[in-house]
């Protein structure tokens, strides 16, 4: 059976989303999806920690699923910008799992990840998946996934 790691850029998930669909990801309908594909060995959803209740509820309700939760402060600058990004913290745990796995899951539109797609593929011959909305995912990113899904109605609560 072939084995599977999923890899959640929740911010980007959640942004992209909202603002093509006004409406959330469905993550239960998405782990059913790949479970039919095979074995998922590891599954992690890398969010930024702003401790409000809905936020909190979310995580669990990702725990419950079968995600590991992974969490960043969330940093307001003073000059009112904000930081919370995890692009070289899920790059490294891609990195760490394309050894591991036959199949890698990224569900982000970020063009930042293009090269580590084209990467796992070639030194490890992983099978690359990316899971992104359509016209918010960067096509560099689509096409150095060896599949591209699109995140439509069927994916959205």
């Amino acid at each position: 059976m072939k084995k599977i790691a999923i890899f959640v850029d929740v911010q980007n998930i959640y942004y992209t989303c909202r603002q093509a669909y006004g409406r959330q990801f469905n993550y239960r309908k998405l782990w059913q999806h790949i479970s039919h594909e095979g074995d998922i060995v590891s599954a992690t959803a890398y969010a930024i920690h702003k401790g409000d209740d809905g936020q909190l509820k979310f995580q669990d309700a990702l725990k419950h699923i079968g995600f590991d939760v992974k969490l960043k402060p969330f940093i307001q600058r003073a000059d009112g910008s904000a930081k919370g990004d995890w692009d070289v913290g899920i790059t490294i745990d891609v990195m760490e799992a394309a050894s591991e796995v036959d199949t890698v899951i990224l569900l982000s539109g970020d063009g930042d990840f293009d090269l580590l797609m084209l990467n796992i593929y070639q030194k490890h011959g992983v099978e690359s998946q990316v899971y992104g909305v359509p016209g918010l995912t960067a096509k560099s990113l689509i096409d150095s996934a060896a599949q591209y899904h699109e995140i439509d109605e069927a994916l959205l609560l």
